[in-house]
């Protein structure tokens, strides 16, 4: 049904915008502001794009780029924001990952046994 990689949203310092797939309107309030602030904070601080894109087998992973002529550009603060963001925000990628397999790859939802 879907393709490859599906976007779930994205920010760019360039244009000043962010993007949330309407794919995921559906999604609580807060968990799109907290994906908006994210975006946009991480292209404040090292420049460029980013989108978050769930892959075939719907893990999120984050693609970022920049233009060729962007000195400003921070690649080494690029990598460092998305590990920081990957460690902080571990819950919310986890349960993002859940949502994409349950309601859009329609797998079961399992829960973890040892969480009583």
């Amino acid at each position: 049904m879907y393709q490859d990689e599906v976007v779930l949203c994205g920010s760019s310092a360039y244009t000043k915008k962010f993007y949330l797939n309407s794919d995921f309107e559906n999604l609580p309030d807060q968990i799109k502001n907290d994906l908006k602030i994210l975006c946009v904070l991480y292209t404040e601080d090292v420049g460029g794009t980013l989108q978050l894109v769930f892959n075939k087998e719907g893990s999120l992973i984050f693609h970022t780029e920049c233009e060729e002529n962007d000195f400003l550009y921070d690649e080494i603060g690029s990598v460092l924001k998305m590990k920081q963001l990957q460690q902080t925000k571990q819950d919310l990628f986890e349960a993002l990952e859940m949502f994409y397999k349950v309601f859009f790859l329609g797998e079961e939802f399992e829960e973890d046994q040892g969480c009583y």
